[in-house]
């Protein structure tokens, strides 16, 4: 399964030659690309769907579509890697 996961950017770089964040979502942090979302910042909610942001939201469909994830067994372990399963 693969679904677009709401995340809080924590943190953006321009260093390299793409646009890329830290986005936390739920407590765990990954590298995000954020060249589909160049009007994102910091603070701003994203989905992200295989390590790029593809859209934004705002917190209220953020917490939303997290609650709704978080009742899909495994799911944000699958989607975020296995130590999400013990955050």
């Amino acid at each position: 399964m693969c679904l677009g996961v709401p995340g809080r950017i924590v943190a953006v770089s321009d260093a390299s030659p793409l646009r890329m964040g830290t986005v936390d979502f739920d407590g765990i942090r990954r590298p995000v690309c954020l060249a589909y979302t160049p009007d994102a910042d910091i603070g701003d909610y994203v989905i992200v769907h295989v390590g790029f942001a593809i859209g934004r939201v705002d917190e209220a469909e953020a917490a939303e579509t997290l609650a709704v994830i978080r009742a899909i067994p495994d799911a944000l372990a699958t989607e975020l890697g296995p130590e999400a399963a013990t955050s």
